[in-house]
């Protein structure tokens, strides 16, 4: 069996380069999932609290939202790093079927999460 020859940098980054494009063609188009369900839950809460809910809509609100959901796309980003590692480790080919799990069990842990904030946001109305 003739040796291998030493991993260089260039290969490093050339296998980063095509696991982080691989990692954003799959979840970059899930991210929509993802947002959906999250706003399903904050539109459930507000739907739920009407006809008080209105009386909640405020400058103050929207601000808290807009900072929520920008809070709620950063940690999505934190798949990323979990993908890039599992495609480092040589687990690759398990890792594409096993990333519809992730996506379900980050988006309901999400969406609990979202719960919780929800009903806080429109408890007062």
């Amino acid at each position: 069996m003739p040796a291998r020859a030493p991993a260089t940098v260039g290969d490093f980054v050339g296998r980063a380069a095509s696991h982080t494009a691989e990692a954003l063609r799959w979840w970059e188009p899930r991210r929509v999932i993802y947002n959906a369900a999250l706003a399903a839950v904050v539109g459930a809460h507000f739907v739920a609290g009407l006809p008080g809910s209105w009386a909640a809509l405020t400058w103050n609100l929207a601000f808290w939202l807009f900072f929520l959901c920008v809070l709620a796309n950063l940690c999505y980003c934190a798949v990323y790093v979990v993908d890039a590692f599992v495609q480092f480790s040589g687990l690759r080919d398990d890792w594409r079927r096993l990333r519809v799990g992730v996506l379900g069990v980050g988006t309901a842990f999400a969406a609990v999460i979202a719960h919780f904030f929800a009903s806080g946001l429109f408890a007062a109305s």
